[in-house]
C-alpha cells in the first residue's frame, strides 16, 4: 500500500505531480510559534537517544517507547512519545555555526551570518511581508529580545515586540497602558504633535531609524487604544487548570501566551527557554529542562488541535545546534553543530515520521543531511512567501533564503 510519504518522494514519477506543484498545492500556514531551545539540546536526551552506546556517549537516561512502532524517545519525554503522532521528528539537522550568537542568528534567519550585513530574521520578514493583523504586532518575542531576533538591515520598524515573562506572578505586558497621569485625549494630542514634528525632521534626514520610530510610536498608540490587545495579552483570562497543563513557568506560559497571540492576530510568536547549554553537569540540566519542554511542547500542540488551530499554525521546536557525542571531563557536553533534532507539527505537518537520522554515536547524520538553509526555505514556503526573494541592502541584492530547498516530507 503506498502512503502519502510514499507518494512525496515518488515526486515527479506520480500522476505528473512534480515537488514544486506539491508545494503550491499545500497551502501557506497563517501563523508561526517557534519554540526555542536557547543554548542547544542535547539530541542523545530528547529525540534521538544512543541506548547501544556506553555511558560516555548515551548518557544516564533510558529511552520509552513512542505512539510510532518501533521509535524510542529520551524517558525525560514521556508527554511527547505519547504525542508523537502529532509531529514530525528531523534527526538529521546540521549547522554550520558553533557559536551561540552566529548559530542563533542563522537559526533564526535561515541565512549564514557574514560580516557585510545583519540578514533579518524570519519575524521581520513576515512583519514586513505580511504586515499587522487585527492590531497586533506581527512579530513578537516571550518573554524577551534575543540577538537572534533582529529585523537587521530591514530596520527597526521590523523588530519584536517583547512581552516580558508571563510565568512571573502579576505579569503585565509593558506599553499597554498610559502612564497614570495621562488620559488617552492627551496622549492623542501628543501623537499628533508628534506627527508633525516628524513631518519636519522627515524632510532634514530620510532614514531607517526615523522610519523605525515614527512606526513604533504609531504602533505603541494603536496597542495602548486598542481593547482586543490587551485582550490577547491578558494570559490571567486563561483556566487555571489549562494554565497548569502548560506548566506555571516562564517556558510554559509562554508557550500558553504564544497561543493566545496567534489566535488574536500575530503572526509569528517566538518562544525562548534557556538551560540547554550544559557544558558541566548535564545530568542534573537535563533532568531539569527537559521535562519543562515536554509539558509546554505537548500541551501547546493538544490546545492548538483542540481550538482547530494546529492546520493552520506551523510549529517548530529547535535549538541553535546540538551537543557533542561524548560527556566531557565536566560531565558535561560542548557545542555541537555536526547533527542534533527538532520537531516540527502543524501547517499540514503529516505527523508520526522520523526524518532522517543520525550516526551510531549521534555526531553526524547517516541519511537524509537537512541544512538550516533548508529549514528556512520550508518555514518562508510554509508562510506562502517565496523563499529566493530579493532584498536590497546597500545597494546589493540579498534573497531571503539563498539555496535552502524545502523540506519534501514536511509537505
Amino acid at each position: 500500500m503506498t502512503t502519502r510519504r510514499d507518494f512525496l518522494r515518488i515526486g515527479a514519477s506520480v500522476m505528473g505531480l512534480d515537488l514544486p506543484r506539491l508545494l503550491a498545492a499545500a497551502g501557506p500556514a497563517q501563523n508561526c510559534i517557534l519554540y526555542f531551545q536557547e543554548g542547544g539540546a542535547c539530541q542523545h536526551d530528547s529525540f534521538d537517544p544512543k541506548p547501544e552506546q556506553p555511558a560516555e556517549i548515551r548518557g544516564s537516561w533510558k529511552t520509552i517507547p513512542t505512539a510510532i512502532p518501533g521509535v524510542h524517545f529520551s524517558e525525560l519525554l514521556p508527554l511527547c512519545a505519547k504525542n508523537a503522532k502529532k509531529f514530525a521528528v528531523i534527526r538529521s539537522m546540521y549547522s554550520r555555526e558553533a557559536i551561540h550568537e552566529k548559530a542563533k542568528q542563522y537559526v533564526f534567519s535561515g541565512s549564514r551570518p557574514n560580516n557585510a550585513f545583519k540578514h533579518p530574521v524570519y519575524g521581520s520578514v513576515v512583519a514586513k511581508e505580511l504586515g499587522p493583523r487585527n492590531g497586533l504586532p506581527p512579530f513578537v518575542c516571550i518573554p524577551r529580545r534575543d540577538i537572534c531576533a533582529d529585523a537587521g538591515f530591514l530596520g527597526a520598524a521590523y523588530d519584536p515586540f517583547i512581552t516580558g515573562d508571563p510565568g512571573k506572578k502579576e505579569f503585565k505586558v509593558q506599553d499597554l497602558s498610559l502612564p497614570g497621569n495621562v488620559s488617552l485625549e492627551e496622549s492623542a494630542s501628543r501623537a499628533r504633535l508628534l506627527r508633525a514634528m516628524d513631518e519636519e525632521l522627515r524632510e532634514a534626514e530620510k532614514s531607517k531609524v526615523i522610519e523605525g520610530m515614527d512606526y513604533f510610536y504609531q504602533k505603541a498608540f494603536d496597542l495602548v487604544t486598542s481593547e482586543a490587545a490587551r485582550k490577547a495579552f491578558d494570559i490571567e483570562a486563561e483556566p487555571a487548570k489549562l494554565r497548569d497543563q502548560y506548566g506555571r513557568n516562564s517556558a510554559g506560559q509562554g508557550a500558553l501566551l504564544a497561543r493566545r497571540l496567534i489566535e488574536s492576530g500575530v503572526r509569528l510568536a517566538a518562544v525562548f527557554q534557556g538551560g540547554y547549554d550544559s557544558h558541566g553537569g548535564i545530568e542534573k540540566s537535563s533532568k531539569s529542562i527537559f521535562p519543562v519542554f515536554d509539558q509546554a511542547f505537548s500541551t501547546l500542540l493538544e490546545d492548538l488541535e483542540q481550538r482547530g488551530l494546529l492546520e493552520s499554525t506551523l510549529v517548530l521546536a529547535i535549538g541553535e545546534f546540538g551537543r557533542t557525542p561524548h560527556i566531557n571531563h565536566s560531565a558535561g557536553r560542548d557545542h555541537w553543530p555536526g547533527v542534533f533534532s527538532i520537531a516540527a507539527a502543524g501547517a499540514g505537518i503529516e505527523g508520526g515520521q522520523v526524518i532522517g537520522s543520525s550516526d551510531a554515536q549521534g555526531g553526524a547524520p547517516k541519511d537524509r543531511p537537512i541544512s538550516i538553509e533548508d529549514l528556512g526555505a520550508t518555514i518562508y514556503k510554509k508562510l506562502g512567501m517565496e523563499p529566493h526573494k530579493e532584498y536590497r541592502s546597500n545597494g546589493r541584492p540579498v534573497k531571503m533564503n539563498d539555496g535552502g530547498v524545502p523540506i519534501r516530507e514536511l509537505f
